[in-house]
């Protein structure tokens, strides 16, 4: 296949300030709602459309309006009593391509603490590009010579938003219920976009970045933060990788269920790559050969690897 072709040898790989964990928790909730991405929020209710326009929609600006008055009542309670509890662990780490995967050292070693699978497309996605991504293709492979880094992320608003909502159940309040789980997702989101920007200014490649808000929700930045479990890289097994590195339930209570969903829900993890190309892209169909070579190399068995993948598979189970 075709990867991701690319001159490392004159690429200035960018090193992060520090290596290994850094954990926030004095994060001030006021700090995240200017990161606060507003259109999914209406998407909750099946108001489909972008904010701010929506509160505008002929017909339903009026319903969007009130929603939004009342989350903004809602969020200024939220951040005047402090009801919400902001957890972030990051952390940088080397690593090198090797294949398919990364390989991610013990800091100034040769020793390989973790391996990160990643899968590559197999069907062209756009006319005329010979490319076939995967992310594994944005971090410099081991022999280039050159030490690359991969950073990883774990941020939740914490329990704390369920036992919020739980006050309005009990009063058999649906509607607040809703608008908090709503409002805990949005700012679950505004700090991994919060983080994120930190992250950026600590590579180096973000210190002159100079981004409005809007910007930064249309992610003009120079980088990418993929979780698994999105198209790019569609195996959620891979996230308790990332706790294990990062230490995730012992620094923020955040834990994996048996089908790898983050508990609690207004939570988000995933990878930060620096690569002025890196990009996100849909996987599309995975052939039998590919989900072989990956059970093979995650030490899975093959109908395992199926069941995870199952919407991605290109062939009949």
């Amino acid at each position: 296949h075709k990867g991701f072709q690319f001159d490392w040898e004159s690429y200035p790989v960018p090193r992060p300030q520090k290596l290994g964990i850094q954990v926030w928790e004095d994060i001030e909730l006021k700090d995240l709602v200017e990161f606060i991405d507003w259109s999914p929020f209406f998407w909750t209710w099946e108001l489909k459309g972008k904010f701010p326009n929506i509160l505008k929609h002929p017909k339903y600006g009026k319903q969007a309006q009130d929603l939004y008055d009342d989350a903004k009542e809602l969020l200024e309670r939220i951040i005047s009593e402090k009801l919400f509890k902001p957890k972030a662990v990051i952390g940088f780490f080397e690593a090198n391509k090797v294949g398919e995967d990364l390989q991610v050292y013990k800091k100034d070693t040769d020793e390989v603490i973790e391996t990160l699978c990643f899968l590559r497309q197999q069907k062209n996605r756009i006319q005329g590009s010979t490319e076939f991504h995967s992310l594994a293709d944005f971090v410099a492979p081991k022999d280039s010579g050159k030490r690359d880094y991969i950073g990883l992320f774990a941020v939740t608003i914490g329990k704390s938003v369920e036992d919020y909502a739980k006050t309005f159940e009990e009063k058999h309040d649906d509607y607040n219920s809703i608008l908090v789980k709503a409002l805990g997702d949005r700012f679950a989101e505004a700090l991994a976009e919060y983080m994120h920007k930190i992250v950026r200014k600590q590579w180096g490649f973000g210190a002159k970045e100079n981004l409005s808000n809007e910007e930064l929700i249309q992610e003009k930045y120079q980088g990418i933060r993929p979780a698994p479990g999105y198209p790019s890289c569609p195996d959620h097994t891979e996230k308790s990788k990332i706790w294990e590195l990062l230490d995730v339930e012992s620094i923020t209570g955040a834990t994996l269920t048996e089908n790898f969903a983050m508990n609690p829900p207004c939570s988000v993890s995933g990878y930060y790559f620096a690569h002025p190309r890196s990009n996100y892209f849909i996987m599309g169909p995975i052939d039998r050969d590919q989900i072989e070579d990956y059970a093979e190399r995650k030490s899975m068995e093959i109908r395992e690897v199926e069941r995870w993948l199952a919407p991605y598979l290109g062939y009949e189970v």
